[in-house]
């Protein structure tokens, strides 16, 4: 096991990593965007706001889900990218469908990605949370001047 873990902490870090960059960019431009739109109280600028951390939340966790299929193809797990992509997603999104294995030498790294997907997934629902929030309060707020 102890293998596995030290196989998966370089893959775990980078995907942290990631994470973090993305979210700082993500909250960063909002911030930006939404300052030089301050006075605008247009459909189109939540929509777009909104829509943007989406994208960039969601291509970053599937970027890591490329990331894990690319140790598995490394580790010799799999031929192919395609099939270690789908079983790296399976595992990524905690579904654990069964109906690709990996062999026993290396099948913890199936609940270590689930732990790290579910992780980052609960990052990119905080970050989008955060952003629809502000656009309730930012709306609350216009309503109240």
């Amino acid at each position: 096991m102890l293998h596995n873990v030290l196989a998966a902490a370089p893959v775990m870090v980078l995907c942290l990593l990631l994470q973090g960059v993305v979210v700082a960019i993500c909250l960063r431009r909002y911030a930006s965007f939404r300052s030089t739109f301050q006075d605008q109280a247009a459909l189109w600028v939540d929509v777009l706001l909104l829509i943007t951390v989406m994208l960039l939340t969601l291509l970053c966790n599937f970027a890591q889900m490329a990331i894990w299929a690319a140790l598995f193809i490394l580790l010799g797990e799999f031929s192919d990218f395609t099939t270690a992509l789908y079983h790296s997603a399976v595992n990524f999104i905690t579904l654990g469908y069964g109906d690709i294995v990996m062999s026993k030498q290396w099948r913890m790294l199936g609940p270590i990605e689930a732990a790290n997907g579910i992780l980052m997934f609960g990052v990119s629902t905080s970050v989008m949370t955060a952003a629809v929030m502000d656009v309730i309060k930012y709306h609350a707020r216009l309503q109240r001047e």
